[in-house]
């Protein structure tokens, strides 16, 4: 094991007095360590309640006969961080959860790990970190929220808060009506119940093999959650025995089953980025943008969960869950291990039930192709990423003239104020990995877009990115960013782009030469930070189309 480094021989007397002073005996030593890496926090939703999942991890692990040790990650809120400075910290602070659990797990030398985690950043960071250490490791995702209730509709965070701030200003419901929407939309402990970035990735770790069946998509108060994760503490020590590690599970076939069902799901944009981080770590060069785009020809658009839709997550899982959809999905999946035991193959073999209402078959989809696209063309010489499946059929081809923005808040002032003309393709840059720094999600100004009854009738293209709540024709992760002199930096009102999601093309229509004159005449923004966490990223973050990662 390789805890032995630090328990066995007389000169680790040191160190196994230490761990005595955790409370444990001798004979608990003598069994496999195993760290709970819990992103537990009263601050976040999808993770208050973990408390309760540590617990039933614990039990499993000390059932399967290893000794449990819980570790904390710090967690953002990307819905809290929105529209302000906070979200600056969001995507860097995956790479912060991933170099804190290496830190954690190599100086303790552990011999498997249990990773709890929910939303945005978090599943990433630990997935990133399980690629790099390579020991067992196993994942349970905390699970999304139930639905909202309010007047016999079922609410959900995004549309029903962050968008109806925009019909308030619009004057379509009342402030009274609004503050009733925010009091109902969130009812309690989980995830957000559409398909927003948190669930999409969870329901792509569970498809990966990394966590059990229907883990992905078990909702977080349901007595199943538990008894997941007391199974998953089971799994663990067994893992750590027959030393299953990441690198056998996370292959190439298992990086492309992601990205099918993501786009099988019509999942987040943000999606994107992670998956190539985490194929960066996972030193597996067969894994890039085109392969997003390579897919998504061939991968029917299966799910209309919210945003694009009107289903949640629960009806996702109580239609069959993952399983159904890997099940409908055939062949497209690759056979792989997973760390339940069961081969993926196994895992299709064994459902009993999908309902068609939610999960549709093959031969009868939402749409022939899958949720994300990817464009190229002059705006975007090294791709941009678009959720083509919560566009509007009228508005997959576009074209409009340019109103420019140097950052999200003056895109926002400007939207909520009534100064967007129909016909407009709103502009957000330096909002890039280094511009911003840090790649902010750009949900409120997509959200007050659809509040403001826009969608059919503007665009927004950012070097930022999107929250996977977003809806309407956004297009993110321009590349190159602003910042470095991308030519979403030399974009001035009025001219003319075309967006055309079928063609797979993002043009800026001005002519090479004029072109030529601006980038001539370009500098970029001095940096928004100097020190601290932001001005490290801004040094080290690589380009969107390699994940934004600082490794």
């Amino acid at each position: 094991m390789k805890s032995e480094a630090v328990k066995v021989g007389p000169d680790r007397a040191p160190h196994r007095s230490l761990f005595f002073a955790t409370g444990i005996c001798r004979e608990s030593l003598e069994r496999p360590l195993i760290g709970i890496a819990s992103s537990f926090s009263d601050l976040v939703p999808g993770h208050i309640e973990m408390r309760n999942l540590e617990r039933f991890i614990e039990r499993g692990i000390e059932a399967a006969g290893g000794t449990p040790f819980v570790f904390g990650v710090p967690a953002i809120c990307d819905g809290i961080a929105m529209g302000h400075e906070g979200m600056r910290f969001s995507l860097p602070s995956r790479d912060v959860i991933a170099d804190g659990i290496e830190a954690v797990a190599q100086g303790h030398a552990l011999d498997g790990i249990v990773f709890l985690t929910n939303c945005d950043k978090i599943t990433p960071g630990m997935l990133m970190a399980a690629a790099r250490l390579n020991i067992p490791a196993i994942f349970v995702t905390a699970g999304p929220m139930l639905a909202g209730h309010y007047q016999k509709r079922r609410l959900s965070f995004v549309r029903d808060t962050f968008e109806a701030a925009g019909r308030y200003h619009k004057g379509e419901i009342t402030l009274e009506e609004l503050h009733e929407l925010e009091m109902e939309a969130c009812p309690g402990a989980g995830s957000c119940q559409g398909l927003y970035t948190a669930n999409t990735m969870a329901c792509l770790t569970e498809t990966m093999g990394m966590s059990l069946p229907f883990c992905g998509t078990a909702p977080a108060v349901l007595a199943e959650k538990k008894r997941i994760a007391y199974q998953s503490g089971m799994r663990i020590v067994e893992l750590v025995r027959e030393n299953i590690t990441p690198r056998k599970i996370m292959t190439t076939s298992a990086l492309r089953n992601a990205i099918v069902m993501d786009l099988a799901l019509g999942g987040s944009t943000n999606t994107v980025l992670h998956l190539l981080a985490l194929a960066k770590e996972l030193e597996n060069g067969a894994i890039n943008l085109n392969t997003f785009d390579e897919l998504s020809r061939k991968v029917p658009h299966l799910v209309m969960l919210r945003p694009a839709g009107d289903l949640f997550m629960e009806d996702l899982h109580f239609a069959g869950g993952i399983p159904a959809v890997l099940n409908t999905l055939g062949e497209l999946i690759e056979d792989n291990p997973t760390v339940s035991g069961k081969s993926i193959r196994e895992i299709q073999q064994s459902v009993r039930f999908i309902d068609r209402e939610v999960i549709r078959s093959l031969d009868n989809p939402h749409s022939v192709e899958g949720g994300i696209a990817v464009l190229y063309g002059s705006l975007a010489p090294e791709g941009s990423v678009v959720k083509q499946s919560a566009v509007d059929p009228e508005m997959r081809v576009f074209k409009g003239k340019a109103v420019c923005f140097s950052s999200e808040e003056e895109a926002m002032q400007a939207i909520t104020a009534g100064k967007i003309q129909k016909g407009s393709v709103i502009v957000i840059r330096y909002e890039g990995p280094k511009g911003g720094p840090g790649m902010r999600e750009m949900l409120a100004p997509t959200s007050a877009i659809v509040g403001m009854g826009l969608s059919k009738d503007v665009a927004l293209i950012t070097d930022g990115r999107f929250s996977g709540g977003t809806r309407g024709p956004c297009i993110g992760h321009i590349s190159p960013e602003a910042f470095e002199g991308g030519p979403i930096a030399l974009i001035k009102d009025g001219d003319e782009i075309l967006i055309d999601i079928p063609q797979r093309k993002i043009e800026l229509l001005v002519d090479e030469t004029e072109l030529q004159k601006r980038k001539e005449s370009f500098v970029p923004p001095p940096p928004r930070y100097t020190r601290g966490l932001l001005a490290r990223y801004a040094k080290l973050a690589r380009p969107t189309h390699q994940g934004a990662s600082m490794a």
